[in-house]
C-alpha cells in the first residue's frame, strides 16, 4: 500500500492531528466539576451504607451502595423526566444482571455453567450496547452486575441484593428533586439568574457563549475547533429539550441559535470575521438567558455580505427572543430527536458483531479462570465489560489505563484502608470516592479507574470480605483481563477504526447532501419577495432539521476520527488517512451555509452545473468509504476571504475536486 500524504500532513482543521498517539491517549481533559451530580452521589452512597450499618445489615446496604454508584455512573444535569428515564434503563438492567449472578452462585453453578452463562449474558450485553447512548450504559451494567454478583458474598436471603439496587438508585434520583445547597458562579451574572436547577436554561447560557467564541475566532486557525465547540454544545442543548408538546421558552432561542450558527458557519468558510462588538453579542445574550430574560442591544454594523446580513438578523431575532418578544426567526419548530432513540436494531449486524466480540473475550475469561487458581474470578468478566467498549474510546488506552489505574488504585486503598477504624470509616471513604466518580469519569478513564477501584474494595471489606487481601489478586485479574481484551477483542478482532469511522462518514455525506438539496431546491421562494425588493427567503422547516442532522452527523464522524488517532499504529494511521475528507466535509456544511445566505439575502439562483458538481462529489466520497479508500490528497484550504459575488459551491466544488483527484484515478 502507497503512502497517503494527506494522512501525514496534518489537517488545518485539526490543530491537534500532529500530536501522537500516546499523547493524544494520555491527554486529560479539565471539566469543570459537575457539583450537583458530586454532591448527590456522596450523599447517595453514605446513607445507603450508613443504613445498613445502623440495621445490622451491612449486606443489603452494599447493594443499595452498588445501585448508588451505578445511578452515579448515568447521573446527568439534565431534565428530570429524561434523568428518570435514563438512570432507570441502566440500573433495571444491573438489577436483572445482579439477579442472574446471585441466582448462579446460589445454585452453585459449576465453572462450565457460569462461563456459559457470562458468556451469554455478554452478548446480550454487547448487542444491547450497540443500539445507543442508553442502550450502552444498560448493557454495560447488565454484565457488570452478573459478574459481581456471581461472586461477591450473598446477603440472606439471597435474592435481596437485586431489589436493594434500585432501592439504591431511587434515593440518588430523589436526592436530584432536592435544592442542594451550590456554590455560587465564579462571574455572576447582574441581575435575576434563573433557577441553577435549570438544565434547558445552562445549556442554552453555554450555547450562546460557544457562538460568541466562534465569532471572536472567524478569519482565524482557531475557528474550526470553535465551532467544533459550538456544535457539541447545540448537541446537548438539542438533548436536553423538552418535546415540542410541552411548550418552553427554550424552543425559540434554540432555532435562533440554529440561523445564528448557521450565519457564523458560513462566515468562519468564508474566512470573514466580524467585529468585536458583533461578537460579543452571543456573551451578552447566554448572561440575559441565566437572569431569565431582558433587552440585549444589537449595535449597527452596516453588513456587507450576505452571510454577515443573515447573521445580522439572526442576532436580533435571537435578542428578541431572549427579551420575550415573538421574533420572525423564518424557521419552522423542529421537534428534537429522542437522545436515546434506537441506531440500530438489536438483531442487526453491528449489534451481533459486537455481542460476539464481547461473549469471546468474556468466554475466554471464563476458561482462563476456570483453569488458574483465582481467588475472585468475577472480577476478570466485570474488567472486561469496563475496557472493551469501542463507544467510549479506545479499547487499548481503555485497557492500559484500566491496569495503570488499578495499580494506582490499590495504591491509594492501602494508604486509606491502613488507618481506618471500623464500618463508619468505610462509609466515609466509599462516599468520598463515589463523589469524585463524575468528575473522574470526565476527565480520564484512567483517573476514573483510580477512583473506582478503591471504592470497590471498599465495599468488599464492608461486604465480609479482607479488602487488603484483595490487592494483588484485583492487580493480576485486572491484568489478565485487559490482555484478552488486547489479544482477542483488539489484535485478532478483524476490526478497526476505519470499520467505525466509514459509516459515520458515509451518514455524514449523505445528511449534508440531503442538507444541499434542501438549500438548492427549485421551487424555494423567489430572493426578491412579494414586495419586488430583495429581501430575505423564508427558510423551510425541513431545511433547519436537515442542517441540524448534517451538524450532528458530521460531530459524530470527527469524534469517532478523534477516538482512532488514540490508537497506536497502524490503527492510527488508518484513523488519520480520513481526516482530510472530514475536514473537507466540515468546510462544505460551511460553504453550504454560505450559499443559503446568498439565495436568502443575496439573491442568488442556484446553478444545476454546480448544485450537480457538489452533488457528484459526494456520492464519489461516500463510495471511496464504503469501499476503504480515504483520499490520498488534502483540499487545499484558501488563504483569503471568499469573494461574495462568487457562488460559495462553486469554490466548494474545486475544494472537493482537489480532494478527490486521487481517488478518481483509480489508486491510492
Amino acid at each position: 500500500m502507497s503512502r497517503n500524504p494527506a494522512a501525514e500532513a496534518p489537517s488545518a482543521d485539526d490543530p491537534a492531528a500532529d500530536a501522537p498517539w500516546w499523547a493524544r491517549a494520555a491527554r486529560p481533559t479539565r471539566p469543570a466539576p459537575p457539583v450537583a451530580p458530586m454532591m448527590r452521589a456522596a450523599l447517595g452512597m453514605a446513607v445507603a451504607l450508613a443504613a445498613g450499618v445502623l440495621a445490622h445489615r451491612v449486606d443489603l446496604g452494599v447493594f443499595a451502595g452498588l445501585g448508588a454508584m451505578h445511578t452515579t455512573m448515568n447521573d446527568r444535569v439534565e431534565p428530570v423526566g429524561l434523568r428518570a428515564r435514563r438512570i432507570a434503563t441502566a440500573v433495571s438492567a444491573s438489577a436483572l444482571g445482579m439477579l442472574v449472578g446471585t441466582a448462579l452462585q446460589h445454585v452453585r453453578a459449576d465453572a462450565l455453567a457460569l462461563g456459559a452463562a457470562l458468556t451469554v449474558t455478554a452478548f446480550v450485553s454487547g448487542a444491547l450496547s450497540a443500539t445507543g447512548p442508553r442502550g450502552s450504559a444498560a448493557g454495560l451494567l447488565l454484565l457488570v452486575s452478573a459478574a459481581l454478583g456471581s461472586g461477591m458474598p450473598l446477603p440472606h436471603p439471597w435474592w435481596a441484593a437485586a431489589p436493594m439496587m434500585p432501592a439504591g438508585a431511587a434515593l440518588v434520583l430523589l436526592l436530584g428533586l432536592l435544592p442542594l445547597p451550590l456554590p455560587p458562579r465564579r462571574f455572576p451574572p447582574r441581575g435575576r439568574r434563573a433557577p441553577a436547577a435549570d438544565p434547558v436554561t445552562r445549556a442554552l447560557a453555554a450555547a450562546y457563549d460557544a457562538l460568541g467564541r466562534m465569532l471572536a475566532d472567524l478569519g482565524t486557525p482557531r475557528g474550526a475547533a470553535s465551532r467544533q465547540v459550538l456544535t457539541a454544545r447545540l448537541n446537548q442543548l438539542q438533548d436536553v429539550l423538552p418535546p415540542p408538546r410541552h411548550p418552553h421558552r427554550g424552543h425559540a432561542m434554540y432555532r435562533a441559535a440554529l440561523a445564528a450558527t448557521e450565519a457564523a458557519t458560513g462566515l468562519l468558510w468564508a474566512w470573514r470575521p466580524v467585529p468585536p462588538e458583533v461578537a460579543a453579542v452571543p456573551g451578552r445574550l447566554a448572561r440575559a438567558v441565566e437572569r431569565g430574560g431582558g433587552e440585549v442591544a444589537v449595535p449597527d454594523w452596516a453588513p456587507d455580505t450576505p452571510s454577515r446580513r443573515a447573521l445580522d438578523a439572526a442576532l436580533r431575532a435571537a435578542a428578541g427572543t431572549v427579551a420575550g418578544r415573538e421574533a420572525v426567526l423564518g424557521t419552522a419548530p423542529v421537534p428534537p430527536p429522542d437522545p436515546w432513540r434506537l441506531r440500530v436494531r438489536l438483531v442487526s449486524p453491528g449489534a451481533a458483531r459486537y455481542g460476539a466480540r464481547l461473549a469471546l473475550c468474556v468466554a475466554v475469561g471464563a476458561a482462563v479462570t476456570a483453569a488458574l487458581p483465582l481467588s475472585r474470578s468475577y472480577w476478570v468478566p466485570m474488567t472486561i465489560a469496563f475496557v472493551l467498549k469501542p463507544d467510549l474510546g479506545s479499547v487499548f488506552l481503555r485497557a492500559v489505563s484500566r491496569s495503570v489505574g488499578t495499580v494506582l488504585g490499590v495504591a491509594v486503598t492501602a494508604a486509606v484502608l491502613a488507618p481506618a477504624g471500623g464500618p463508619w470509616a468505610l462509609v466515609a471513604i466509599a462516599a468520598l470516592c463515589v463523589a469524585l466518580l463524575p468528575y473522574a469519569t470526565a476527565a480520564h478513564y484512567g483517573l476514573n479507574t483510580v477512583v473506582m477501584t478503591p471504592m470497590a474494595l471498599v465495599l468488599l471489606q464492608l461486604g465480609g470480605q479482607d479488602g487488603v487481601a484483595e490487592f494483588r489478586p484485583r492487580v493480576l485479574d485486572t491484568a489478565l483481563a485487559s490482555a484478552i481484551v488486547l489479544l482477542f477483542g483488539y489484535l485478532l478482532w478483524p476490526e478497526r477504526p476505519r470499520h467505525r469511522i466509514e459509516p459515520r462518514l458515509v451518514t455524514a455525506t449523505t445528511a449534508l447532501k440531503a442538507y444541499l438539496g434542501s438549500v438548492a431546491r427549485p421551487d424555494a421562494p423567489s430572493p426578491d419577495g412579494s414586495s419586488g425588493g430583495p429581501g430575505p427567503v423564508p427558510e423551510a422547516g425541513a431545511e433547519v432539521w436537515l442542517r441540524r442532522t448534517a451538524y450532528r452527523a458530521l460531530a459524530d464522524a470527527r469524534a469517532e476520527v478523534e477516538r482512532g488517532l488514540a490508537e497506536p499504529p497502524p490503527a492510527g494511521r488508518a484513523a488519520a488517512e480520513w481526516l482530510p475528507a472530514t475536514a473537507a466535509l466540515e468546510r462544505l456544511s460551511g460553504a453550504v451555509a454560505a450559499f443559503a445566505a446568498q439565495r436568502r439575502y443575496g439573491g442568488r439562483v442556484p446553478d444545476p452545473v454546480e448544485v450537480e458538481r457538489v452533488g457528484r462529489a459526494l456520492d464519489e466520497l461516500t463510495a471511496a468509504a464504503r469501499a476503504h479508500r480515504p483520499p490520498t490528497r488534502a483540499a487545499v484550504r484558501p488563504t483569503r476571504p471568499h469573494d461574495p459575488t462568487r457562488s460559495a459551491l462553486g469554490r466548494a466544488a474545486d475544494e472537493l475536486d482537489t480532494l478527490l483527484a486521487g481517488t478518481r484515478g483509480g489508486s491510492r
